[in-house]
């Protein structure tokens, strides 16, 4: 009797498994296993899970979804199913515990990754499968070692505002965080074409960062986006040049601001795209110089990072290999270079990772760059990490993950940066003692990684607007920056031609003479000494222009003497032949140069030495061909201060030179 209630329970379970089964819907899951087998992975998982309720005792479907989740990226979804799968069918696939083991090794379970992947060397008799479970057993030793000792960094999505749920990802910024462009394959693209993997085309999009919020991204339309593929890879840090791969061409563009649109996008010319692929890149603040990665023949092996220079008549220079201490027999690939241009951020497959891509950190020293550096866990996981950039301050770091949690595909994140988060650690006093068991445990992290606090952002940003000093509307006006100790030109650009608004990255360790020139206005100048530091900081000038008439008047602000005598020292050459070409180029102007100074000394002897600095100017441009008879020079000693001489920096201001347009 018993035997015959046994039987009729098997056969009830057998029934009610059939009916189960029966209840599967073929077409989703023809639908799914055809996504599958084409790699696309999100769609086929949208199918599976139409499925998923009624093939809990399916190995195979089990299987299959599994992967799909991990192939996304999301671990915790993709080891219910495997491990279900394993639990109904230990041989389900040959690839098994390979899959099994990476979805471990993905969520951090780095010793029960190492078992699954000893268990699938043992059972494997491919050498490639072999070599590739056992690269992945030493990346879970890198893992363990970096998760143990983590750097100060917090990360956060960045919100519903930027994601949706389609991917965004390859995140761009200008230096001061105003501006971010990202690529994202959701609707409304510009082509309105669903890629093979069931995803729109690549697009890039626009948000704007106001009152710490940023605002609904807008998507950047022709000619920036097209039908096809169009993603933003950088970003230069003034914010007026963007450079795009066209997937089309597998080249790189740049597109150059124009008021508030964009020029077409333009190729970069045979040294930087070859015939093979070149995938991303990055600029240095003052433009002239790249990094970005190429698969070209004579390199070391996958994707390199190489470097280019603008030369003298506008182009890009040769790229040149950054040699073996960066670039590995794998894929270096998503270089960033930061805004002092010492420290190279990148991502490759072929130094010791946790796991796929990790972000590598080099500093330029000793005119070569260091070896790199993990820069360390939370930052870097066991999935790709990659396209990474920093804000100048070096306190916020974007990038792309599918992390699970997100809102769909590839979401954005914001990384506080260990700088930050040391500032705000400073101002949290312990009161308990986990919190300084924790600050213990800190202190021990090891130097070498990115929370040692190496990093620097010796650079200065300065910003704001120029305009009419009469009308107050914004002026498009041309930045000039010059080294003043050579005379070298740094770089050049516009302020915005709707706005005025205008940004400058300066690094440290050098006297900068910045120009200020508009047809129709007197230039205006300013200086900025900033010494060797690691310090960041901004500083915000709205600067007013003056149309050339009578009465107009500047300082020259980089002019400069030697200490109490007349001697033009020779970072004035820069300035005195700004004032030369105004002369000559507006033949009918009539000026008076004058010196002024502070209060230090007798009213006789500053008076003096304002007369003779007048003079000193006077007699470079009679020398370059300015003729005597439109040009007086006066001096005013400290009678005409501009601001009180109580404090150094006041009576800095005193002791200026000025010319005045007497006649027009």
């Amino acid at each position: 009797m018993r035997k015959n209630l046994f039987h009729a329970v098997l056969l009830l379970f057998a029934s009610a498994t059939f009916a189960l089964a029966q209840k599967i819907d073929k077409k989703a899951l023809r639908e799914g296993d055809y996504s599958y087998s084409q790699g696309d992975y999100k769609t086929a998982s949208e199918y599976y899970e139409q499925i998923l309720p009624a093939a809990a005792s399916n190995a195979e479907i089990q299987y299959r979804a599994g992967v799909c989740y991990l192939e996304m990226g999301y671990e915790k979804k993709a080891i219910t199913h495997l491990e279900k799968a394993g639990q109904l069918k230990p041989d389900v696939h040959q690839d098994y515990l390979y899959m099994m083991a990476r979805a471990y090794q993905i969520a951090h379970r780095f010793d029960d990754a190492k078992a699954k992947f000893n268990a699938f060397i043992k059972s494997s008799q491919n050498t490639e499968d072999i070599a590739a479970a056992e690269e992945r057993i030493r990346q879970c030793d890198v893992g363990k070692e970096l998760v143990d000792s983590p750097v100060r960094a917090k990360i956060d999505n960045i919100g519903g505002v930027i994601n949706g749920k389609y991917s965004e990802y390859a995140p761009v910024i200008a230096a001061d965080e105003s501006v971010m462009m990202f690529t994202s394959t959701r609707e409304g693209s510009t082509g309105g074409l669903l890629a093979p993997n069931g995803e729109f085309y690549e697009d890039i999009y626009e948000s704007r960062h106001v009152n710490g919020q940023w605002l609904a991204p807008r998507n950047m339309g022709e000619p920036i986006n097209t039908q096809y593929h169009d993603a933003c890879i950088a970003l230069a840090p003034n914010g007026d040049e963007l450079f795009i791969y066209k997937d089309k061409d597998q080249d790189i563009f740049v597109s150059k601001k124009r008021g508030d649109g964009w020029s077409k996008p333009k190729n970069m010319g045979s040294n930087i795209n070859t015939k093979y692929s070149e995938l991303s890149i990055s600029i240095t603040a003052d433009e002239k110089t790249v990094y970005f990665s190429s698969n070209r023949p004579g390199g070391y092996g996958g994707f390199d990072i190489y470097m280019s220079k603008l030369d003298k008549d506008g182009d890009w220079g040769p790229a040149v290999n950054l040699g073996p201490l960066i670039n590995t027999g794998r894929d270096e690939d998503a270089p960033f270079i930061s805004s002092d241009g010492q420290v190279l951020y990148f991502s490759s497959r072929g130094h010791e990772t946790m796991g796929g891509y990790d972000i590598f950190i080099s500093f330029f020293e000793e005119n070569k760059w260091s070896e790199p550096v993990n820069i360390g866990y939370p930052i870097n996981t066991a999935q790709d990490d990659i396209y990474f950039v920093l804000s100048a301050d070096g306190k916020h770091g974007y990038y792309a993950s599918g992390k699970e949690g997100g809102r769909g595909g590839k979401d954005i994140y914001i990384i506080t940066m260990p700088k930050a988060v040391d500032e705000e650690a400073v101002t949290t006093k312990a009161t308990d003692e986990a919190t300084a068991d924790q600050q213990m445990k800190v202190e021990k992290q090891k130097t070498e990684n990115l929370a040692a606090g190496k990093t620097k952002s010796a650079v200065t940003i300065l910003q704001g607007k120029v305009f009419d000093e009469i009308t107050l509307k914004p002026v498009k006006a041309m930045f000039t920056l010059v080294d003043n100790a050579t005379g070298e030109v740094l770089s050049e650009q516009n302020s915005d031609s709707l706005t005025g608004s205008y940004l400058v990255t300066l690094p440290s360790g050098k006297n900068y003479g910045i120009a200020v020139s508009k047809d129709d206005y007197l230039f205006h100048s300013e200086n900025f000494d900033l010494p060797p530091s690691d310090d960041y900081q901004e500083i915000n000038k709205d600067i007013g222009l003056k149309k050339i008439a009578v009465g107009s008047r500047i300082i020259l602000k980089n002019i400069f003497f030697d200490t109490d005598k007349a001697t033009l020292r020779p970072e004035s050459n820069t300035e005195l032949d700004r004032l030369y070409d105004l002369m000559v180029e507006v033949p009918t102007l009539k000026i008076e140069i004058s010196g002024h100074t502070d209060n230090v000394g007798s009213a006789a002897h500053n008076q003096k030495l304002s007369e003779n600095r007048a003079s000193a100017v006077t007699d470079y441009l009679l020398k370059k061909g300015i003729g005597g008879g439109r040009m007086t020079f006066q001096g005013y000693g400290f009678t005409r201060p501009i601001a009180p001489n109580d404090t150094p920096e006041n009576r800095q201001l005193n002791r200026r030179t000025e010319f005045e347009i007497k006649e027009n």
